[in-house]
């Protein structure tokens, strides 16, 4: 088991009459170079020094050129959907307004087509409403 933290201490046998002696041993540094590598220089040394060839790094290209798409394709889904969810909404709201104005016309038409209503807006023509019950016309086939 192995800490980086700590410093290595080795033991020597013990010897009957000499004293213990610990000798400790500190682990060698990294150089400044290794311990901060950037992004062009660890690829660079990833593909000279044999983790990726360039051979192989071509082959991978339609890989990454097919994984590119279906990002794309992902994205472009996502604003797709995120317009039909907008339309769907604006879609909501115009039905409810259509709805709350089918009602109130159809509450307007009910009050408007009371009897009184009627008679009060068909006054102005001259016609009044029946005080006598309706007769039945007879025709016989001769005068016709």
């Amino acid at each position: 088991m192995s800490n980086q933290f700590k410093q290595y201490e080795e033991e020597e046998p013990e010897l009957s009459e000499e004293p213990i002696i610990k000798v400790r041993k500190e682990r060698p540094k990294k150089k400044p170079a290794e311990q901060k590598l950037g992004a062009g220089q660890f690829f660079k040394k990833l593909i000279s020094e044999g983790g990726v060839s360039k051979e192989a790094a071509t082959e991978m290209l339609p890989f990454l050129l097919f994984l590119s798409l279906l990002g794309m394709l992902y994205i472009g889904n996502s604003h797709m959907a995120m317009k039909n969810i907008r339309n769907i909404d604006k879609l909501n709201k115009e039905v409810k307004e259509l709805s709350w104005e089918y009602k109130s016309l159809k509450a307007d038409l009910m009050f408007k087509s009371k009897l009184t209503e009627v008679a009060k807006k068909v006054d102005t023509l001259g016609i009044k409403t029946l005080t006598e019950p309706p007769r039945k016309i007879i025709i016989s086939n001769n005068e016709h």
